[in-house]
């Protein structure tokens, strides 16, 4: 199967302009059937705190739009989005559409970001996630949750194939989401798709480096500092011999695995 990571700009709070910016970089691109694209963090308002602009309204907009642009090219797609709740808090979410424009899996970012003021405007997810999209199975996180490998570990348990991570990483820790991203990759023994912005908002600058790392944490797609997507072909089989040559997966401790699991 293989995967894209969409790494563009984005209109500050302005769902309607980077729809258009998404729409440009995607349509210089080839994607197979059945493929999967992966867009950033709150793909379509940028990193905003304010509930009130950014979460999906009742025409769940951007919603609309990735499961439009799944069903049109008849792809997966999986970006970030805000849906608030009842109390007015936003849920981070990064959401996954099937080639017929269906819902296939919604995860809510487990750790909020308290540096930048997400903790107190947005509720944290109650836990990990795991789809299978297509022939691979998958685990999706957030940003901030790339610091923290205890939660991706119950995932790891799962076997996953391929972990994502959509962002909004800023330049100033631009080498950390490189390094951590190649971490994740190689002690969960998997591939992992990291998806960065690129531009500028209010308060950052962003300088993208999305890429696909493999499982022995080599980065093999890199998309630099510029719009564009990125794809690699995930060698199944590959990953399924290095899981046998090199069974560390086996040695995870469950009994810690299932502790952290019922404190989530």
């Amino acid at each position: 199967m293989k995967v894209f990571c969409c790494q563009h700009d984005i209109a500050w709070e302005d769902k309607a302009a980077t729809h258009a910016l998404v729409q440009a970089v995607l349509a210089e691109a080839a994607l197979p059937a059945g493929s999967l694209v992966v867009l950033p963090e709150m793909f379509s308002t940028g990193f905003s705190v304010d509930v009130r602009v950014v979460a999906e309204g009742e025409g769940r907009a951007s919603e609309r739009f990735l499961a439009g642009i799944a069903k049109e090219r008849g792809i997966f797609v999986q970006g970030g989005i805000v849906r608030a709740q009842a109390d007015g808090r936003g849920r981070n979410e990064a959401v996954t559409f099937t080639p017929e424009g269906c819902e296939i899996a919604r995860y809510c970012k487990m750790q909020p970001f308290t540096l930048g003021g997400e903790t107190a405007a947005f509720a944290a997810g109650s836990g990990p996630i795991v789809f299978q999209c297509g022939e691979i199975l998958v685990a999706p996180f957030i940003c901030y949750d790339l610091r923290f490998p205890e939660i991706f570990r119950p995932s790891a348990r799962e076997r996953v194939q391929l972990i994502t991570v959509i962002a909004s990483w800023p330049d100033a820790r631009l080498g950390q989401w490189v390094k951590l991203l190649q971490a994740r990759a190689i002690e969960n023994q998997c591939y992992v798709a990291g998806v960065n912005r690129t531009g500028s908002d209010p308060h950052l600058h962003y300088s993208g480096r999305s890429m696909i790392v493999d499982f022995r944490g080599d980065i093999i797609a890199d998309a630099g500092d510029g719009a564009a997507i990125i794809g690699a072909d995930l060698d199944l089989a590959a990953l399924a011999q290095y899981r046998r040559d090199l069974p560390f997966l086996d040695d995870i401790r469950d009994d810690f695995v299932s502790r952290h699991l019922s404190r989530l």
